[in-house]
């Protein structure tokens, strides 16, 4: 809904599993996390570090996984280059087809959002090695090291937006890089037959500098399960995280940029999804007001009509933005009996709206704060004030009105507020 969270991908310099960790890191997500992901995977011997660094004059954070004997998963090298000192490809190590690999993540101690697009990157990982080499997508074997490298990127990688309180990403292009590379097939034109499969239907932008590889076939995996292209009309930057790549080439930063936004709600393009139904028992409209709700709409009117042959009907519009619109359409169609809905699009304007918490004698409650022409307004959210009354048997009302005095007592700027994630209001 307008006003919560989201991030931004901004690979111009490519993206792989540990860029994408180092910016997540940057962007707020705990170290402490981090490093307890190895054993929550049941690879307690792997271990994960993060320094900051410099690429190109940026600071940012490199994320270095490493296992017990040292070995670390080294970038495909330029093949016009010697390779960089500190990396390690042991292909004569052990070995672990994609199929262990998603055991592992079948078994992990982590939320179904988050295994379900690890298992679904590691069968794109495992479909593209297989049709490449001609094996079963589940019995593409990796080395050790790259194996367990991309077990912790692909897991963190995601994970690491649940940590951010993020379920929504968006990818600006992401850069290829050129040239060749040395691989453990030889040399091979950027990107790698694997990378490029993985990238098919993702928009890919101008190189510029960029030399070698730049996206490997994790970061793209990464990129087809978390995000998608079509950002928002309005939003604003809420904080920025840089995560570094292993090179460290002159004359650009080898760095992935992860911009944690917003929706600006104030001026916006909005979609009116509009319906009548005459079979649907009026105890069953609530339920699917708050499925549109769930589904992105930001306001649900529903009022009485009389239709054809005199029947009564019920008129349900529901407001979202136009990235919305197919969720909240399946919603009416899941949850109600039309089988028809009409759209409408139109541009909206509101106030400035933020929402804080606000902490009294009777409990806390989440409060929403509009930016008027003559001045602050406050509106303590129903359900906080319901909770509250009930809990300390005071009037409703009352509750409201406390929680809607201290709000404006306190300046309504408190450190660490959060955005509006429910704007039910147009």
């Amino acid at each position: 809904m307008p006003g919560e969270r989201f991030a931004v991908l901004d690979p111009a310099a490519g993206i792989s599993g540990d860029m994408l960790l180092g910016a997540l890191i940057d962007a707020g997500a705990q170290m402490e996390w981090l490093q307890r992901v190895p054993e929550r995977l049941g690879i307690p011997e792997v271990s994960v570090t993060a320094e900051p660094v410099d690429r190109n004059g940026i600071r940012c954070t490199k994320v270095t996984v490493t296992l017990p004997g040292g070995e670390t998963e080294g970038p495909s090298e330029p093949h016009q280059e010697a390779p960089q000192s500190g990396s390690h490809h042991h292909h004569g190590h052990g070995h672990r087809t994609v199929g262990e690999l998603l055991r592992l993540v079948r078994e992990a101690d982590v939320s179904e959002w988050v295994r379900e697009r690890a298992c679904q990157a590691f069968e794109l990982l495992g479909r593209a090695e297989g049709r490449i080499h001609g094996q079963e997508p589940h019995e593409v074997q990796l080395h050790e090291v790259g194996a367990l490298d991309a077990l912790v990127d692909v897991v963190a990688g995601i994970e690491g937006f649940e940590q951010l309180d993020i379920r929504e990403v968006f990818s600006r292009p992401v850069a290829l890089g050129h040239g060749w590379v040395r691989s453990a097939h030889g040399t091979i034109p950027v990107p790698a037959p694997a990378t490029a499969m993985l990238l098919e239907g993702i928009p890919i932008g101008p190189d510029g500098p960029v030399t070698g590889e730049a996206t490997t076939p994790t970061g793209a995996a990464l990129l087809r399960v978390l995000t998608s292209t079509q950002l928002p009309s309005h939003w604003r930057m809420a904080a920025n995280g840089w995560g570094a790549g292993t090179r460290d080439p002159e004359g650009y930063a080898n760095a992935l940029r992860l911009i944690v936004a917003e929706r600006a709600p104030e001026a916006e393009r909005v979609v009116t999804v509009t319906t009548d139904v005459d079979d649907l028992s009026p105890e069953y409209v609530e339920p699917l007001r708050e499925a549109l709700f769930q589904a992105g709409a930001v306001d649900v009117q529903v009022w009485t009509t009389s239709g054809k042959k005199g029947r009564p009907t019920f008129r349900i519009e529901a407001l979202t933005t136009p990235e919305r619109v197919e969720k909240v359409t399946g919603a009416f169609f899941r949850h109600s009996t039309t089988s028809g809905v009409r759209l409408s699009e139109s541009k909206r304007v509101t106030l400035p709206r933020r929402l804080v918490s606000v902490v009294t004698a009777t409990g806390s409650a989440n409060v929403k704060v509009v930016e008027g022409p003559d001045g602050l307004r406050a509106k303590p959210e129903y359900d906080d004030v319901a909770a509250l009354a009930r809990a300390t048997r005071q009037p409703a009302h009352r509750v409201a009105m406390e929680l809607r005095q201290q709000a404006l007592t306190e300046g309504l700027e408190p450190e660490g507020h959060e955005p509006d994630t429910t704007n039910k209001e147009s």
